[in-house]
């Protein structure tokens, strides 16, 4: 029994790699199911044992690189130092600098960014990507809904998390692009700083 699960372990490992790869190479839509079975060197009826069809196969992949909700609301950790804030801000610069040091996450994000077009046939998957995308705004929104008394008068939660999330899309979609635009070690924190400048009063001293 442990064997067969161990077989099972890696053959979903192996196929979810050759679909990371085959879909970077030729796009989701371009790469079929028999394609990324052949590559991962196993038959098609063991793609269909472990994914529904290409939109779970996909929405596992990316599952590989997104952000935890329970990660997100970690934030509010009352047992932490550190202002909520400050801890969403981190997030953010940690989302990026991952660019750099994790190939899985780049990949995989330039697979959603540039090379996914969500066909009729990836139905299923722009679905949840939109769900989850809501639900990390909604959840970006409470984070600021409860520091609501240092936001400057002009922003309100929900703005606030929308720009917070339209920000890192445009740089995760920029440097997926053109990976010369900036380094996302060393300038994370000089991109988002600003904008959480012009939404918190005092920033810089919480």
């Amino acid at each position: 029994m442990r064997r067969t699960k161990e077989d099972a372990k890696k053959t979903r490992t192996a196929l979810l790699a050759s679909a990371e790869r085959l879909f970077l190479a030729n796009g989701v839509t371009r790469t079929s199911l028999s394609q990324i079975a052949h590559d991962a060197g196993v038959t098609r009826g063991a793609v269909y044992w472990h994914f529904e069809n290409k939109s779970d196969l996909l929405n596992q992949l990316l599952d590989q690189v997104r952000i935890s909700p329970e990660k997100i609301m970690g934030v509010t950790n009352h047992n932490s130092s550190q202002h909520p804030l400050r801890l969403l801000r981190d997030l953010c610069v940690e989302g990026l600098n991952a660019l750099a040091i994790d190939q899985q996450k780049s990949s995989i994000m330039k697979i959603l960014l540039h090379r996914c077009e969500f066909t009729d046939e990836l139905i299923a998957a722009e679905a949840r990507h939109n769900f989850l995308i809501i639900q990390l705004i909604d959840q970006c929104e409470q984070i600021f809904a409860s520091n609501i008394e240092i936001l400057q008068p002009s922003a309100t939660p929900r703005m606030a998390a929308i720009s917070i999330h339209t920000l890192m899309i445009g740089l995760f979609t920029d440097w997926t692009r053109n990976p010369q635009l900036f380094d996302p070690i060393a300038d994370s924190g000089p991109l988002i700083d600003p904008l959480f400048r012009g939404l918190v009063r005092n920033w810089d001293s919480i």
